[in-house]
């Protein structure tokens, strides 16, 4: 099974240039964690709602004025719509992810896959189960 199978197409994305307000009053209409940033079609970082939290809220930065390059993770981890459902649940275990966003091969945003894809279009609660264990797993920290 493929993961553009699987995947929620139609993704809301984020500019890069958007305030932190704008960004967490769409994560709230659409009652969502995650949103992707994208500058036209390109995928350029994720944007959690822990990121506005930690890296912007925490530091007393202003979210009517602070962008959302600012706080965004850069290096984004994705996967591509034909790849194996399969590789997709092991980077999500890899990198302890419950969200990736999905390229096609002109890398396009075109959907997100999430556990809860894996877990319920799958059907196969082992994988699902075994991707959750890995993400679940406490981190360690780098020596």
């Amino acid at each position: 099974m493929q993961v553009r199978e699987i995947m929620t197409p139609d993704v809301e994305v984020v500019h890069p240039d958007a305030t932190l307000k704008e960004a967490a009053e769409k994560m709230s209409r659409l009652d969502i964690g995650p949103l992707p940033v994208c500058d036209g079609e390109r995928l350029v970082g994720m944007l959690t709602d822990r990121d506005i939290t930690v890296r912007v809220t925490a530091q007393g930065c202003d979210p009517n004025t602070t962008k959302v390059r600012e706080a965004m993770t850069s290096e984004v981890v994705y996967c591509f719509d034909d790849q194996n459902v399969q590789t997709a649940a092991q980077m999500m275990e890899m990198r302890q992810i419950r969200r990736v966003p999905v390229l096609n091969r002109d890398k396009r945003l075109v959907g997100i896959v999430s556990l809860g894809d894996l877990s319920v279009e799958t059907q196969d609660q082992h994988l699902a189960g075994k991707t959750l264990e890995g993400i679940s797993e406490p981190g360690k920290p780098n020596r």
